[in-house]
């Protein structure tokens, strides 16, 4: 495919980082440590928080419908947050302890509808693999280079049609996963993750069956349904953005490298003061993928702190919008590509083939 993108360079860095890795690696183990009074902090008042809201959610019902909808961008918001601190205890990074990352891990789980354990797991196969094309298909988005699309039956290029169209991808999609697929075992994991999913399960059906019953089925059924839409949309929007943006690294095994893909294939997503702040730093995603194990307290500190994690290219909220139309990676290429962009290419190669 002829290449017309002309904002790639700016995100690439040489080839070879890996090299460089041990000269800077004290600069990331500086920020490995966590802090128990940052994290009860946190803990305490965004999950406050989110109560006061929720609370705040079912007293607007007696009101106006219209005083739902700021609340619910409020609740969903302070939801993306909890899901970073679930997200931190995953990795072993938020708490010291592990036993404190196991059990705020839960906690938080159960307020984002997702088994700890189970994910757990899938998300370090997501790190192990995170801009590999010979290792994708668990826990990242799904994914098809140019050929494979190409070579695929109808009903697969339809199928994935459909699961790459933006309002499947951000509005149907988070639904379905956190409400039906999060709920299921996986027959993959180990006995472990299988028993966190049913743990999990038990957990969110006491708590509905008190909150429903202290507000009203419906008022509950309503509330946290509005709240796990505007979540699970922000939330896969953030997944997808780290990884799907102009400039991205891919590579097959044999020419795949961990410091690359993280610092090519994974964003520094430069957002407003406020959104970074419901979004636990976790735009600070090239920092995260060098080294997982900092906390999402300490990412920006961590990002500032060397020249070489400044010179990745900052990726705005304006110019992250240009991501809703990419679909497919182009391997000869080196970038993503839309299915009008493809249409474009074959459009011509036939055209060229005619002339010849």
């Amino acid at each position: 495919m002829r290449d017309n993108h002309t904002n790639n360079a700016p995100h690439r860095h040489p080839a070879g980082r890996q090299a460089e890795f041990a000269a800077w690696r004290a600069t990331l183990s500086q920020y490995r440590r966590p802090s128990l009074w940052r994290a009860s902090w946190q803990i305490a008042t965004t999950l406050g928080g989110y109560a006061l809201v929720w609370y705040g959610m079912f007293l607007s019902l007696q009101v106006s419908w219209w005083l739902i909808v700021p609340l619910a961008a409020l609740a969903g918001g302070l939801l993306v947050r909890i899901f970073i601190f679930f997200h931190d205890c995953g990795h072993g990074s938020y708490f010291g302890s592990k036993r404190a990352n196991s059990f705020w891990g839960f906690v938080c789980g159960v307020l984002t509808f997702t088994p700890y354990f189970r994910w757990r797991w899938q998300h370090a196969r997501h790190h192990a693999g995170s801009g590999n094309l010979d290792r994708r298909g668990v826990g990242d988005i799904w994914t098809l280079t140019v050929q494979e699309y190409l070579d695929a039956s109808r009903w697969r290029r339809f199928c994935y049609r459909v699961v790459r169209n933006p309002f499947v991808l951000f509005i149907v999609g988070p639904l379905i996963q956190l409400l039906i697929i999060e709920r299921v075992p996986s027959r993959s994991g180990r006995a472990r993750e299988r028993h966190s999913v049913w743990w999990v399960n038990l957990a969110v059906l006491l708590m509905a069956i008190s909150l429903g019953s202290l507000f009203g089925w419906v008022n509950y059924l309503l509330i946290q349904l509005i709240i796990v839409l505007v979540a699970g949309s922000a939330g896969v929007w953030l997944f997808y953005i780290q990884h799907q943006f102009a400039g991205t690294y891919w590579a097959r095994g044999g020419d795949w490298n961990y410091v690359d893909a993280a610092l090519q294939g994974s964003s520094y997503y430069k957002l407003p003061k406020v959104l970074q702040w419901f979004s636990g730093n976790i735009g600070f995603h090239h920092i995260h993928h060098l080294n997982p194990s900092i906390p999402n307290y300490y990412l920006e500190k961590c990002h500032r702190s060397n020249p070489l994690f400044r010179e990745v290219h900052a990726l705005t909220l304006r110019a992250s919008l240009k991501s809703l139309f990419y679909r497919l990676w182009d391997e000869s290429g080196q970038r993503l590509v839309s299915f009008y962009q493809l249409r474009e290419s074959l459009a011509a190669g036939s055209r060229d083939h005619g002339v010849a």
